[in-house]
Protein backbone atom coordinates (compact mmCIF):
# COMPACT_ATOMS: atom_id res chain seq x y z
CA UNK A 1 0.00 0.00 0.00
CA UNK A 2 0.92 4.03 -0.27
CA UNK A 3 3.53 4.77 2.35
CA UNK A 4 1.17 7.71 3.91
CA UNK A 5 2.87 8.57 6.76
CA UNK A 6 6.01 8.96 5.34
CA UNK A 7 4.75 10.56 2.47
CA UNK A 8 2.88 13.27 4.52
CA UNK A 9 6.18 13.84 6.18
CA UNK A 10 8.23 14.67 2.97
CA UNK A 11 4.79 17.03 1.79
CA UNK A 12 5.44 18.91 5.35
CA UNK A 13 8.69 19.44 4.64
CA UNK A 14 8.01 20.80 1.02
CA UNK A 15 5.82 23.25 2.42
CA UNK A 16 8.10 24.22 4.66
CA UNK A 17 10.26 24.97 1.38
CA UNK A 18 7.75 26.87 -0.40
CA UNK A 19 6.98 29.00 2.64
CA UNK A 20 10.94 29.69 2.34
CA UNK A 21 10.56 31.02 -0.86
CA UNK A 22 7.50 33.23 0.02
CA UNK A 23 9.88 34.68 2.35
CA UNK A 24 11.40 36.78 -0.23
CA UNK A 25 7.72 38.20 -1.58
CA UNK A 26 7.42 39.27 2.34
CA UNK A 27 10.76 41.27 2.78
CA UNK A 28 9.96 42.83 -0.49
CA UNK A 29 6.06 43.81 0.37
CA UNK A 30 7.18 45.28 3.46
CA UNK A 31 9.92 47.47 2.30
CA UNK A 32 7.97 48.79 -0.28
CA UNK A 33 5.17 49.59 2.04
CA UNK A 34 2.91 47.40 -0.38
CA UNK A 35 -1.30 46.65 0.43
CA UNK A 36 -0.29 43.08 0.08
CA UNK A 37 1.94 42.85 2.97
CA UNK A 38 0.11 41.36 5.59
CA UNK A 39 -1.64 38.56 3.47
CA UNK A 40 1.85 37.72 2.35
CA UNK A 41 2.71 37.74 6.12
CA UNK A 42 -0.21 35.23 6.75
CA UNK A 43 0.29 33.57 3.82
CA UNK A 44 4.06 32.76 5.01
CA UNK A 45 2.91 31.66 8.17
CA UNK A 46 0.54 29.47 7.49
CA UNK A 47 2.31 27.66 4.64
CA UNK A 48 5.47 27.16 7.31
CA UNK A 49 3.13 26.10 9.95
CA UNK A 50 1.67 23.70 8.55
CA UNK A 51 4.49 22.22 6.76
CA UNK A 52 6.04 22.30 9.75
CA UNK A 53 2.85 20.05 12.10
CA UNK A 54 2.94 17.56 9.11
CA UNK A 55 6.89 17.23 8.85
CA UNK A 56 6.42 16.92 12.80
CA UNK A 57 3.65 15.40 14.14
CA UNK A 58 3.49 12.61 11.68
CA UNK A 59 5.46 9.34 12.90
CA UNK A 60 7.21 7.31 10.43
CA UNK A 61 8.06 3.66 10.85
CA UNK A 62 9.08 3.16 7.34
CA UNK A 63 11.07 5.42 4.89
CA UNK A 64 11.10 3.22 1.40
CA UNK A 65 9.33 4.67 -1.37
CA UNK A 66 8.38 2.44 -4.51
CA UNK A 67 7.19 3.56 -8.09
CA UNK A 68 3.97 3.73 -6.26
CA UNK A 69 4.58 6.34 -4.07
CA UNK A 70 6.69 8.48 -6.46
CA UNK A 71 3.73 8.69 -8.80
CA UNK A 72 1.59 9.40 -5.82
CA UNK A 73 3.71 12.21 -3.97
CA UNK A 74 4.64 13.96 -7.00
CA UNK A 75 0.78 14.37 -7.94
CA UNK A 76 -0.07 15.15 -4.11
CA UNK A 77 3.16 17.50 -3.79
CA UNK A 78 1.91 20.00 -6.81
CA UNK A 79 -1.94 20.03 -5.55
CA UNK A 80 -0.24 20.95 -1.74
CA UNK A 81 1.72 23.61 -3.67
CA UNK A 82 -1.00 25.06 -5.48
CA UNK A 83 -3.61 24.83 -2.62
CA UNK A 84 -0.75 27.02 -0.48
CA UNK A 85 0.23 28.52 -3.23
CA UNK A 86 -2.61 30.61 -3.93
CA UNK A 87 -2.65 31.93 -0.22
CA UNK A 88 -1.17 35.17 -1.58
CA UNK A 89 -3.28 35.70 -3.98
CA UNK A 90 -6.49 35.36 -2.23
CA UNK A 91 -4.93 37.01 1.27
CA UNK A 92 -3.37 39.61 -0.52
CA UNK A 93 -6.06 40.73 -2.39
CA UNK A 94 -4.61 40.84 -5.44
CA UNK A 95 -7.15 37.88 -6.70
CA UNK A 96 -10.70 37.58 -5.42
CA UNK A 97 -12.16 34.29 -6.87
CA UNK A 98 -10.56 31.15 -5.32
CA UNK A 99 -11.03 29.65 -8.83
CA UNK A 100 -8.99 32.48 -10.46
CA UNK A 101 -6.23 32.14 -7.34
CA UNK A 102 -6.15 28.45 -7.92
CA UNK A 103 -5.90 28.91 -12.34
CA UNK A 104 -3.27 31.51 -11.67
CA UNK A 105 -1.03 29.32 -9.20
CA UNK A 106 -1.50 26.31 -11.27
CA UNK A 107 -0.89 28.08 -14.44
CA UNK A 108 2.53 29.04 -12.66
CA UNK A 109 3.42 26.10 -10.93
CA UNK A 110 3.11 23.92 -14.18
CA UNK A 111 5.12 26.87 -16.50
CA UNK A 112 1.69 27.11 -18.24
CA UNK A 113 2.03 30.92 -18.39
CA UNK A 114 -2.11 31.27 -18.94
CA UNK A 115 -3.32 34.19 -16.65
CA UNK A 116 -6.89 35.81 -15.49
CA UNK A 117 -5.15 38.76 -15.26
CA UNK A 118 -5.96 41.72 -17.16
CA UNK A 119 -4.37 44.79 -15.51
CA UNK A 120 -0.96 43.08 -14.16
CA UNK A 121 1.34 46.05 -14.30
CA UNK A 122 -1.37 47.30 -11.35
CA UNK A 123 -0.69 44.13 -8.93
CA UNK A 124 2.01 44.91 -6.16
CA UNK A 125 6.00 44.09 -6.67
CA UNK A 126 5.48 41.57 -4.29
CA UNK A 127 2.84 39.58 -5.84
CA UNK A 128 4.35 40.10 -8.93
CA UNK A 129 7.53 38.43 -7.57
CA UNK A 130 5.54 35.62 -6.13
CA UNK A 131 4.07 34.65 -9.56
CA UNK A 132 7.81 34.83 -11.05
CA UNK A 133 9.00 32.23 -8.11
CA UNK A 134 5.89 29.61 -9.04
CA UNK A 135 7.08 29.50 -12.27
CA UNK A 136 10.75 29.14 -11.27
CA UNK A 137 10.01 26.29 -8.94
CA UNK A 138 7.86 24.48 -11.43
CA UNK A 139 10.29 24.84 -14.30
CA UNK A 140 12.55 22.18 -13.75
CA UNK A 141 10.62 20.59 -10.77
CA UNK A 142 9.51 21.24 -7.34
CA UNK A 143 9.77 17.69 -6.39
CA UNK A 144 13.20 17.18 -8.28
CA UNK A 145 14.73 20.27 -6.16
CA UNK A 146 13.57 18.46 -2.97
CA UNK A 147 15.46 14.99 -4.31
CA UNK A 148 18.73 17.15 -4.03
CA UNK A 149 18.09 17.55 -0.28
CA UNK A 150 17.14 13.19 0.16
CA UNK A 151 20.16 12.07 1.01
CA UNK A 152 19.93 13.52 4.36
CA UNK A 153 16.85 11.21 4.22
CA UNK A 154 19.00 8.48 3.34
CA UNK A 155 16.60 8.15 0.04
CA UNK A 156 18.32 7.87 -2.80
CA UNK A 157 15.12 9.28 -5.25
CA UNK A 158 14.90 7.42 -8.06
CA UNK A 159 11.11 7.14 -8.12
CA UNK A 160 10.45 10.55 -7.26
CA UNK A 161 12.44 11.48 -10.59
CA UNK A 162 10.99 9.48 -13.12
CA UNK A 163 7.77 10.42 -11.76
CA UNK A 164 8.03 14.04 -12.35
CA UNK A 165 11.21 14.93 -15.10
CA UNK A 166 9.72 14.61 -18.89
CA UNK A 167 10.32 12.32 -21.51
CA UNK A 168 10.55 8.42 -22.31
CA UNK A 169 14.18 8.32 -21.56
CA UNK A 170 15.87 9.97 -18.69
CA UNK A 171 19.52 10.65 -19.12
CA UNK A 172 21.77 10.62 -15.41
CA UNK A 173 24.88 12.50 -15.92
CA UNK A 174 25.44 11.23 -12.49
CA UNK A 175 26.23 8.03 -10.44
CA UNK A 176 22.74 8.98 -8.44
CA UNK A 177 19.47 10.50 -9.41
CA UNK A 178 20.10 12.78 -6.15
CA UNK A 179 23.53 14.25 -7.58
CA UNK A 180 21.54 14.35 -11.06
CA UNK A 181 19.07 16.77 -9.63
CA UNK A 182 21.59 18.94 -7.86
CA UNK A 183 23.75 19.18 -10.85
CA UNK A 184 20.02 20.16 -13.10
CA UNK A 185 19.58 22.75 -9.98
CA UNK A 186 23.08 24.01 -10.31
CA UNK A 187 22.84 24.63 -13.86
CA UNK A 188 19.20 25.88 -13.77
CA UNK A 189 20.02 28.52 -11.09
CA UNK A 190 23.37 29.75 -12.98
CA UNK A 191 21.33 30.36 -16.36
CA UNK A 192 18.76 32.16 -14.72
CA UNK A 193 21.71 34.63 -13.34
CA UNK A 194 23.08 34.78 -16.09
CA UNK A 195 20.18 36.16 -17.93
CA UNK A 196 19.50 38.54 -15.41
CA UNK A 197 22.55 40.07 -15.57
CA UNK A 198 22.22 40.21 -19.67
CA UNK A 199 18.92 42.20 -19.67
CA UNK A 200 20.06 44.63 -16.87
CA UNK A 201 22.90 45.30 -19.18
CA UNK A 202 20.36 46.34 -22.14
CA UNK A 203 18.68 48.94 -19.30
CA UNK A 204 16.02 46.68 -18.16
CA UNK A 205 15.13 47.26 -14.92
CA UNK A 206 16.26 45.12 -11.84
CA UNK A 207 12.83 43.67 -10.85
CA UNK A 208 12.07 43.38 -14.53
CA UNK A 209 15.05 41.48 -15.08
CA UNK A 210 14.77 39.03 -12.12
CA UNK A 211 11.43 38.38 -12.74
CA UNK A 212 11.36 37.65 -16.27
CA UNK A 213 14.89 35.73 -15.72
CA UNK A 214 12.78 33.52 -13.40
CA UNK A 215 9.99 32.94 -15.79
CA UNK A 216 12.43 32.19 -19.04
CA UNK A 217 14.51 29.71 -17.41
CA UNK A 218 11.31 27.85 -16.61
CA UNK A 219 9.84 28.27 -19.96
CA UNK A 220 6.95 29.97 -17.96
CA UNK A 221 5.74 33.21 -20.17
CA UNK A 222 4.64 35.39 -16.80
CA UNK A 223 5.28 38.79 -16.93
CA UNK A 224 5.42 41.52 -15.37
CA UNK A 225 3.55 43.53 -18.39
CA UNK A 226 0.38 43.59 -19.75
CA UNK A 227 2.03 43.27 -23.52
CA UNK A 228 4.61 41.29 -22.01
CA UNK A 229 8.21 41.47 -23.70
CA UNK A 230 6.54 43.71 -26.57
CA UNK A 231 7.15 46.31 -23.83
CA UNK A 232 10.65 46.99 -24.82
CA UNK A 233 11.05 47.79 -28.08
CA UNK A 234 14.98 46.66 -27.83
CA UNK A 235 16.34 43.97 -30.59
CA UNK A 236 19.17 43.56 -27.72
CA UNK A 237 16.66 42.18 -25.00
CA UNK A 238 14.75 40.21 -27.47
CA UNK A 239 17.54 38.13 -28.42
CA UNK A 240 18.38 37.68 -25.29
CA UNK A 241 15.17 36.57 -24.26
CA UNK A 242 15.70 34.00 -27.46
CA UNK A 243 18.76 32.26 -26.86
CA UNK A 244 17.43 31.41 -23.37
CA UNK A 245 14.10 30.14 -24.38
CA UNK A 246 16.19 28.05 -26.93
CA UNK A 247 18.64 26.77 -23.88
CA UNK A 248 15.15 26.58 -21.80
CA UNK A 249 14.49 24.04 -24.23
CA UNK A 250 17.00 21.73 -24.21
CA UNK A 251 17.66 18.43 -22.15
CA UNK A 252 19.70 19.57 -18.57
CA UNK A 253 21.31 16.48 -18.90
CA UNK A 254 22.72 17.37 -22.56
CA UNK A 255 23.60 21.01 -21.19
CA UNK A 256 25.21 20.06 -18.14
CA UNK A 257 27.64 17.57 -20.49
CA UNK A 258 28.27 20.97 -22.22
CA UNK A 259 29.41 23.48 -19.81
CA UNK A 260 31.92 20.78 -18.52
CA UNK A 261 33.77 20.74 -21.71
CA UNK A 262 31.47 17.72 -24.33
CA UNK A 263 29.34 19.46 -26.06
CA UNK A 264 29.85 16.53 -28.75
CA UNK A 265 26.90 15.24 -26.45
CA UNK A 266 24.99 17.78 -27.30
CA UNK A 267 25.21 17.90 -30.98
CA UNK A 268 25.07 14.22 -31.60
CA UNK A 269 21.93 13.77 -29.96
CA UNK A 270 19.16 13.26 -32.69
CA UNK A 271 16.49 15.07 -30.70
CA UNK A 272 18.40 18.00 -30.21
CA UNK A 273 19.29 17.96 -33.53
CA UNK A 274 15.28 17.55 -34.55
CA UNK A 275 14.35 20.77 -32.03
CA UNK A 276 16.79 22.85 -33.71
CA UNK A 277 16.07 22.12 -36.95
CA UNK A 278 12.47 22.54 -36.61
CA UNK A 279 13.02 25.96 -34.95
CA UNK A 280 15.28 26.61 -38.08
CA UNK A 281 12.67 25.79 -40.67
CA UNK A 282 9.66 27.27 -38.80
CA UNK A 283 11.25 30.48 -38.47
CA UNK A 284 12.32 30.57 -42.15
CA UNK A 285 8.53 29.61 -43.22
CA UNK A 286 7.29 32.55 -40.98
CA UNK A 287 9.76 35.05 -41.67
CA UNK A 288 9.67 34.47 -44.94
CA UNK A 289 5.58 34.92 -45.06
CA UNK A 290 6.02 38.30 -42.87
CA UNK A 291 8.99 39.86 -45.00
CA UNK A 292 6.23 39.45 -47.88
CA UNK A 293 3.20 40.57 -46.20
CA UNK A 294 5.05 43.61 -45.76
CA UNK A 295 7.17 43.80 -43.06
CA UNK A 296 11.01 44.90 -42.94
CA UNK A 297 12.99 41.63 -43.24
CA UNK A 298 15.11 42.00 -40.16
CA UNK A 299 12.13 42.63 -37.78
CA UNK A 300 10.68 39.40 -40.13
CA UNK A 301 13.06 36.94 -38.66
CA UNK A 302 13.72 38.57 -35.35
CA UNK A 303 9.46 38.18 -34.86
CA UNK A 304 9.19 35.19 -36.55
CA UNK A 305 12.47 33.64 -33.99
CA UNK A 306 11.24 34.42 -30.74
CA UNK A 307 7.61 33.75 -31.69
CA UNK A 308 8.87 30.52 -32.78
CA UNK A 309 11.32 29.35 -29.91
CA UNK A 310 8.39 31.01 -27.49
CA UNK A 311 5.81 28.68 -28.67
CA UNK A 312 8.45 25.77 -29.32
CA UNK A 313 9.71 26.05 -25.57
CA UNK A 314 5.76 26.20 -24.69
CA UNK A 315 7.39 29.94 -22.84
CA UNK A 316 4.06 32.15 -23.55
CA UNK A 317 6.38 35.10 -23.98
CA UNK A 318 5.05 37.32 -27.02
CA UNK A 319 6.75 40.31 -29.38
CA UNK A 320 3.72 40.26 -31.87
CA UNK A 321 0.48 39.67 -32.16
CA UNK A 322 0.42 36.11 -34.15
CA UNK A 323 -3.27 36.06 -34.86
CA UNK A 324 -3.11 38.97 -36.90
CA UNK A 325 -0.65 37.08 -39.43
CA UNK A 326 -1.52 34.74 -42.46
CA UNK A 327 -3.58 31.77 -41.91
CA UNK A 328 -0.71 29.47 -43.03
CA UNK A 329 1.73 30.79 -40.27
CA UNK A 330 -0.60 30.55 -38.01
CA UNK A 331 -1.19 27.07 -38.20
CA UNK A 332 2.77 26.87 -38.23
CA UNK A 333 2.50 28.07 -34.38
CA UNK A 334 -0.42 25.86 -34.23
CA UNK A 335 1.42 22.76 -34.58
CA UNK A 336 4.56 24.29 -32.36
CA UNK A 337 1.39 23.76 -29.63
CA UNK A 338 2.14 20.02 -30.12
CA UNK A 339 5.51 19.34 -30.42
CA UNK A 340 7.16 21.29 -27.45
CA UNK A 341 10.83 20.97 -27.02
CA UNK A 342 13.46 18.20 -25.48
CA UNK A 343 12.66 15.54 -22.63
CA UNK A 344 14.40 16.63 -19.76
CA UNK A 345 14.14 20.37 -19.98
CA UNK A 346 11.70 22.79 -18.78
CA UNK A 347 9.05 22.94 -21.73
CA UNK A 348 5.91 21.28 -22.39
CA UNK A 349 4.11 19.40 -25.27
CA UNK A 350 4.69 16.03 -26.58
CA UNK A 351 8.58 16.73 -26.62
CA UNK A 352 10.95 16.09 -29.87
CA UNK A 353 12.26 12.77 -28.40
CA UNK A 354 8.74 10.95 -28.76
CA UNK A 355 7.72 12.20 -32.28
CA UNK A 356 11.11 10.92 -33.44
CA UNK A 357 10.80 7.55 -32.23
CA UNK A 358 7.10 7.37 -33.49
CA UNK A 359 8.69 8.54 -37.02
CA UNK A 360 11.84 6.10 -37.21
CA UNK A 361 8.96 3.74 -35.76
CA UNK A 362 6.86 4.06 -38.66
CA UNK A 363 10.18 3.26 -40.82
CA UNK A 364 10.90 0.47 -39.21
CA UNK A 365 7.41 -0.93 -39.86
CA UNK A 366 7.52 -0.52 -43.42
CA UNK A 367 10.92 -2.47 -43.53
CA UNK A 368 9.05 -5.10 -41.28
CA UNK A 369 6.58 -5.57 -44.05
CA UNK A 370 9.26 -6.43 -46.23
CA UNK A 371 10.75 -8.58 -44.18
CA UNK A 372 8.68 -10.07 -41.62
CA UNK A 373 11.38 -12.09 -40.11
CA UNK A 374 13.91 -9.79 -39.71
CA UNK A 375 14.64 -8.41 -36.25
CA UNK A 376 14.84 -4.33 -36.43
CA UNK A 377 15.12 -2.35 -34.17
CA UNK A 378 14.33 1.47 -33.84
CA UNK A 379 17.64 3.26 -33.27
CA UNK A 380 18.30 6.38 -31.65
CA UNK A 381 21.51 7.81 -31.03
CA UNK A 382 23.14 4.95 -32.67
CA UNK A 383 21.61 2.71 -30.16
CA UNK A 384 18.85 0.41 -30.19
CA UNK A 385 15.77 1.73 -28.25
CA UNK A 386 13.90 -1.28 -26.31
CA UNK A 387 10.37 -2.33 -27.44
CA UNK A 388 8.92 -1.56 -23.81
CA UNK A 389 9.83 2.44 -24.28
CA UNK A 390 8.58 2.54 -28.28
CA UNK A 391 5.27 0.77 -25.91
CA UNK A 392 5.00 3.35 -23.58
CA UNK A 393 5.95 6.53 -26.14
CA UNK A 394 2.68 4.94 -28.39
CA UNK A 395 0.54 5.02 -25.81
CA UNK A 396 1.45 8.32 -24.09
CA UNK A 397 0.84 9.75 -27.69
CA UNK A 398 -2.25 8.09 -28.35
CA UNK A 399 -3.51 8.72 -24.75
CA UNK A 400 -2.29 12.82 -24.88
CA UNK A 401 -4.60 13.16 -28.31
CA UNK A 402 -7.62 11.41 -26.97
CA UNK A 403 -7.46 13.58 -24.08
CA UNK A 404 -7.30 16.45 -26.48
CA UNK A 405 -9.72 15.45 -28.25
CA UNK A 406 -12.49 14.63 -25.20
CA UNK A 407 -11.30 17.55 -23.32
CA UNK A 408 -11.98 19.98 -26.45
CA UNK A 409 -15.14 18.70 -26.20
CA UNK A 410 -15.72 19.46 -23.21
CA UNK A 411 -14.25 23.23 -23.42
CA UNK A 412 -16.50 23.86 -26.20
CA UNK A 413 -19.50 23.43 -23.90
CA UNK A 414 -18.27 26.49 -22.10
CA UNK A 415 -17.83 28.63 -25.24
CA UNK A 416 -19.23 29.37 -28.53
CA UNK A 417 -15.93 29.15 -30.56
CA UNK A 418 -14.22 26.22 -31.04
CA UNK A 419 -10.85 27.49 -32.59
CA UNK A 420 -10.19 28.88 -28.40
CA UNK A 421 -11.64 25.88 -27.28
CA UNK A 422 -9.24 23.50 -28.58
CA UNK A 423 -6.25 26.06 -28.91
CA UNK A 424 -7.31 26.30 -24.83
CA UNK A 425 -6.86 22.53 -24.11
CA UNK A 426 -3.80 22.28 -26.29
CA UNK A 427 -2.31 25.09 -24.50
CA UNK A 428 -3.10 23.62 -21.35
CA UNK A 429 -2.30 19.98 -21.96
CA UNK A 430 1.33 21.39 -23.20
CA UNK A 431 2.13 24.33 -20.92
CA UNK A 432 2.10 26.76 -23.25
CA UNK A 433 -0.08 29.54 -22.25
CA UNK A 434 -1.54 31.81 -24.93
CA UNK A 435 -4.19 30.13 -27.23
CA UNK A 436 -5.91 31.35 -30.38
CA UNK A 437 -9.81 33.05 -31.21
CA UNK A 438 -10.37 34.72 -27.43
CA UNK A 439 -7.68 33.44 -25.46
CA UNK A 440 -5.05 34.63 -27.90
CA UNK A 441 -1.71 36.21 -27.05
CA UNK A 442 -2.96 39.71 -26.46
CA UNK A 443 -5.74 38.29 -24.40
CA UNK A 444 -6.60 36.42 -21.24
CA UNK A 445 -8.29 33.46 -20.08
CA UNK A 446 -10.56 36.04 -17.37
CA UNK A 447 -13.89 35.88 -19.30
CA UNK A 448 -13.86 31.55 -19.04
CA UNK A 449 -16.56 30.46 -16.41
CA UNK A 450 -15.26 28.98 -13.19
CA UNK A 451 -16.05 25.16 -14.14
CA UNK A 452 -13.67 25.77 -17.42
CA UNK A 453 -11.13 27.14 -15.49
CA UNK A 454 -11.12 24.22 -13.08
CA UNK A 455 -10.90 21.62 -15.78
CA UNK A 456 -8.30 23.51 -17.21
CA UNK A 457 -6.49 23.89 -13.91
CA UNK A 458 -6.27 20.23 -14.15
CA UNK A 459 -5.41 19.29 -17.75
CA UNK A 460 -1.80 21.40 -17.00
CA UNK A 461 -1.25 19.57 -14.16
CA UNK A 462 -2.17 16.34 -16.24
CA UNK A 463 0.62 18.05 -18.99
CA UNK A 464 3.31 18.93 -16.34
CA UNK A 465 3.64 15.66 -15.02
CA UNK A 466 2.86 13.99 -18.60
CA UNK A 467 -0.17 11.92 -18.73
CA UNK A 468 1.09 8.75 -16.59
CA UNK A 469 1.92 10.14 -13.57
CA UNK A 470 -1.80 11.62 -12.86
CA UNK A 471 -4.25 9.04 -14.33
CA UNK A 472 -2.35 6.15 -13.04
CA UNK A 473 -3.70 7.08 -9.67
CA UNK A 474 -7.64 6.71 -11.12
CA UNK A 475 -6.70 2.89 -12.03
CA UNK A 476 -8.09 0.44 -9.91
CA UNK A 477 -5.00 -1.73 -9.97
CA UNK A 478 -2.87 1.77 -8.61
CA UNK A 479 -4.61 0.75 -5.39
CA UNK A 480 -5.02 -2.52 -5.04
CA UNK A 481 -2.19 -4.02 -2.61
Amino acid sequence: MINIPFIASIIGRLLCLESAFMLPCCIVAIALGEKDAAGMIVAFLLTLVAGSVIARVVRVNDRLLSRRDGYFIVTATWIAFTLFGSLPYLLGHSIASPVDALFETMSGFTTTGSTILDDIESLPRATLLWRAITQWLGGIGIVVLFIALLPGLGIEGRDLYVAEVTGPIHDKSSTTFAATARHAWTLYIALTLAQCLLLVAGNMEWFDAICHSLTTMSSGGYSTRQDSVAHWDSAYIHYVFIVFMFISGANFGLLTALFRGRPRRLLRDDEFRLYALVTIIATIIIATGLAVAGQPAGVSFRDALFQVTSILTSSGFSTSDYLAWPPLLGAIILLLFFIGGCAGSTSGGIKCIRLLLLFKNSLVEMRRALHPRAIILVKYNNRGVHPSVMTGVTGFFVLFMIIFGVSSLVISSFTDNVETACSAVISALSNTGPGFGSIGPTATHSAMPPAAKLFLTFLMLVGRLEVYTILVLFTRTFWKR
